[in-house]
């Protein structure tokens, strides 16, 4: 009977051609879709995975009473570590890792020399991390201080295809380390991506000051591995009170977070997880979802739309004997078959486009043929499209009484109507809600580019201060050099990327400052001339300058978010103290600006003088001059005085850029996918335009002999399917307002929700409905009335 119920499904797909290609198209563009989004899924899920043991591995991370309230930072105590894992029984392994942009660093062999990714790390982070060794092993990595880990790639780009275990590379420029082992290059769904792994004992050469840091000092992330993952929540319970224990005055509370949740879940709201990268997840999981519900209901709609063609062979084949089971079977053979063949085009179709959808995402992704999980879903992914798109027409269609339709097919499928027009209402409604979401999403990315951020973004540039930039007179003279070239007009020194997250104390008061208040408040180092190289505006007071000595030691900016803090209204002058130092003075305020975050309030931030302390040289490029010849001349001048250190020049606007990374994903994806999405909806609409024709070709010839115009007919055609789309706009509305204001919440500043995202939405789906239908419509209305009337 399968076999028998399989070649009547063929007959049928070569018999309406159309129909067929029309169902299979829809089909393959919506498995297309959604294989695309669950493969970016997988992607992202699949991160830190290929550990054996992640499910015993934990990350510290510490909750900060800041401002009445918690924030939750990965830093914590570099004491923490080692008192985990003498305190608390269930703890196997810890290891630290080093914080802050100190990791790109200078590698040299013979005359090779590379920046390289360096992480430093206790020798237990190669047992917590299980990694494959190419040469050497974890047990002798880190024999001594000055040993490296590298993986395959850095090998090859220092030592070629030898053996590079025993050879001696040079770090920094300075100090000469021992490579000790190579291991495999890392996965791109790896949370911690490096090229080299140095000790911590290194790290404490190197950071002298690192072993004397109390406990309060956040300074790097803390690693867990417990003997057995039911033993989490003991070991969580005891790290909750270790800071406590060691600093009764501590606003510090560390926890152990599962590491495999650690890229997914990276986002908290006082103290606890409140999404972060799982909510694009979870988004794009149901994009998929909602991709392939589209398609499915446009084979339903145009498989009953031929309902009157279909009719005739139920009734024989009941006439015969079939039974109802056995007609539903032939109509699920036949949509499981169309499903497969739409998995064969979509299958073209995915790897047509996986190379600009990995372009798009600025990621690697690879269909998995050799593992049982990428068949296994498309196999699961056949069979509930197949059985989701042929549910309907199997259970409709073999619903047809024999007698009835043997009879005449009058009235047949008049039952169904209805129901087709919600399937319609459902697919439209979805469509375009992906529509008016994608607008407001493209509109609010456009207002934060748009939006002034206090500071001028173009033309500034910066660089890490490194090699011959560390000695005082080598940076002036560098500064200097540049200035005279015409290629910048102002420099300053900075903390660190200008566009990353800084420093922050609890140690900062003011004249007035309540005893309970445990604010919490950035700081940033900086270098002379700050404000004009940045573009930021003083709005009282002065910047610092070399003809103040008081502005090395004892002098601080702030910015307005600190003086709202502070609530004092004249603050130039004032005298405020931040923890061992010296009583500093305010000597100027300087207008928010953002930086660090795009869409987000300034935070209350200082500013002290200290070069010794920054680590980004800012550069503001002569507006004069070429852009990439001015990169150019840096680049010269920079060869010349510091020839050791490849210069690196970072554009500041393009970090920025990069901060709307995810808000532009989402854009381009909604706008994508929700365009595949009316294109889909259009052919189901065209499905119930042409069962809708059937119907009522009698009816249209006997208007056209009775005198009706074109116009008319094509009104009457036409009328019914608008009031659907416009039922689906009606419907759509308020679902769209909710997502969109809901996604707005996470930012400060951001657009208000007009109209135009819905009247553009409205406007397209209708004007997209109309032509589709019309098409439909113009052939009917302008047939030979005689072709339906000559037999009566």
């Amino acid at each position: 009977m399968f076999f028998i119920n399989f070649k009547i499904a063929l007959r049928n797909i070569q018999k309406n051609k159309l129909f067929s290609l029309m169902n299979i198209g829809g089909l393959a563009i919506g498995m297309a879709c959604c294989l695309l989004l669950l493969l970016y899924v997988s992607y992202e899920w699949g991160y830190d995975k290929q550990f054996d043991s992640i499910d015993r591995v934990y990350i510290t991370r510490v909750n900060i009473n800041i401002n009445e309230g918690l924030a939750t930072s990965i830093a914590s105590p570099n004491k923490l570590a080692d008192a985990a894992l003498q305190r608390l029984p269930g703890v196997e392994l810890v290891s630290r890792m080093n914080l802050g942009g100190d990791y790109n660093k200078l590698f040299s062999h013979d005359r090779e020399n590379y920046k390289l990714d360096a992480r430093s790390v206790d020798p237990s982070f190669l047992k917590i991390f299980e990694q494959k060794f190419i040469y050497g092993n974890a047990a002798t990595a880190f024999h001594t201080p000055e040993s490296v880990v590298i993986t395959t790639s850095t090998a090859r780009k220092l030592f070629g295809k030898k053996n590079p275990v025993g050879q001696i590379v040079k770090y920094d420029n300075r100090r000469l380390l021992t490579v000790s082992a190579v291991i495999e290059d890392l996965p791109e769904n790896q949370s911690f991506q490096y090229d080299a792994l140095l000790s911590w004992a290194f790290f404490e050469q190197e950071h002298p000051d690192n072993k004397n840091n109390g406990w309060g000092s956040i300074t790097c992330t803390t690693l867990v591995k417990l003997k057995d993952k039911n033993q989490f929540e003991a070991a969580d319970a005891g790290m909750r009170k270790l800071i406590r224990s060691n600093d009764p005055k501590t606003q510090l509370e560390a926890f152990l977070f599962p590491f495999a949740k650690y890229h997914l879940y990276n986002e908290f709201t006082n103290g606890k997880v409140s999404g972060g990268k799982i909510d694009q997840v979870k988004l794009f999981s149901l994009l998929a979802f909602c991709v392939l519900l589209i398609a499915s209901i446009n084979y339903m709609n145009l498989s009953t739309a031929r309902s009157e063609k279909r009719a005739r062979e139920v009734g024989v084949r009941k006439a015969l004997g079939s039974t109802r089971s056995s007609l539903m079977g032939q109509f699920f053979i036949e949509s499981m078959l169309f499903s497969l063949i739409a998995a064969i085009v979509a299958f073209g179709l995915l790897e047509l486009c996986l190379p600009y959808f990995n372009n798009l995402l600025g990621i690697a992704m690879k269909i998995g043929y050799g593992g049982y999980p990428f068949w296994l879903t498309l196999g699961i992914l056949v069979l509930v499209t197949g059985l989701l798109a042929g549910s309907y027409p199997a259970f409709y269609l073999s619903s047809f009484t024999p007698i009835k339709v043997l009879k005449g097919l009058k009235g047949i499928g008049r039952s169904s109507l209805p129901i087709r027009k919600v399937l319609v209402v459902l697919q439209f409604s979805l469509s375009i809600c992906m529509i008016i979401c994608a607008i407001i999403i493209y509109s609010q990315i456009q207002f934060m580019r748009n939006k002034p951020l206090g500071f001028s973004q173009n033309n500034l540039v910066e660089l890490n201060l490194e090699g011959e930039w560390r000695k005082p007179e080598k940076l002036q003279l560098f500064k200097a050099e540049l200035k005279k070239s015409g290629a910048v007009i102002a420099a300053t020194e900075f903390a660190q990327s200008f566009t990353s997250d800084g420093s922050i104390t609890g140690n900062f008061s003011w004249p007035g400052k309540a005893s309970n208040d445990q604010s919490i408040i950035n700081y940033r180092s900086i270098g002379y001339d700050f404000s004009n190289t940045i573009g930021a505006k003083i709005i009282e007071g002065r910047d610092f300058s070399p003809e103040f000595v008081a502005d090395t030691s004892t002098s601080v900016l702030v910015n307005e978010a600190l003086v709202e803090k502070m609530g004092i209204k004249s603050p130039v002058g004032k005298i405020v103290h931040w923890g061992d130092n010296p009583p500093l003075t305010i000597v100027g305020v300087v207008k928010n600006y953002s930086n660090e975050t795009i869409g987000g309030k300034a935070v209350p931030t200082f500013f002290y003088y200290n070069v010794k302390k920054s680590n980004i040289l800012i550069l503001s490029i002569n507006p004069a001059m070429n852009l990439s010849a001015a990169v150019g001349t840096i680049k010269q001048i920079s060869q010349q005085l510091n020839p050791a250190y490849p210069l690196a020049v970072t554009f500041i606007a393009q970090d920025l850029k990069n901060k709307l990374k995810s808000e532009q994903l989402l854009s381009v994806l909604s706008n994508l996918f929700g365009g595949f999405a009316i294109f889909i909806s259009c052919l189901g609409l065209l499905g119930l335009a042409l069962y809708m024709a059937e119907q009522r070709k009698k009816e249209i010839s006997i208007r056209k002999v009775l005198g009706a115009d074109l116009k008319s007919i094509l009104i009457l055609l036409n009328k019914d399917f608008i009031k659907l789309v416009i039922l689906s706009n009606v419907i759509a509305f308020p679902v769209a307002f909710i997502l969109a204001n809901n996604w707005l919440k996470s930012y400060d500043y951001k657009i208000s929700i007009a109209a135009a995202p819905f009247i553009a939405a409205a406007v397209l789906s209708l004007g997209i409905a109309l032509l589709t239908v019309s098409l439909q419509s113009f052939k009917v209305a302008k047939a030979n009335a005689v072709d339906a009337l000559k037999y009566e």
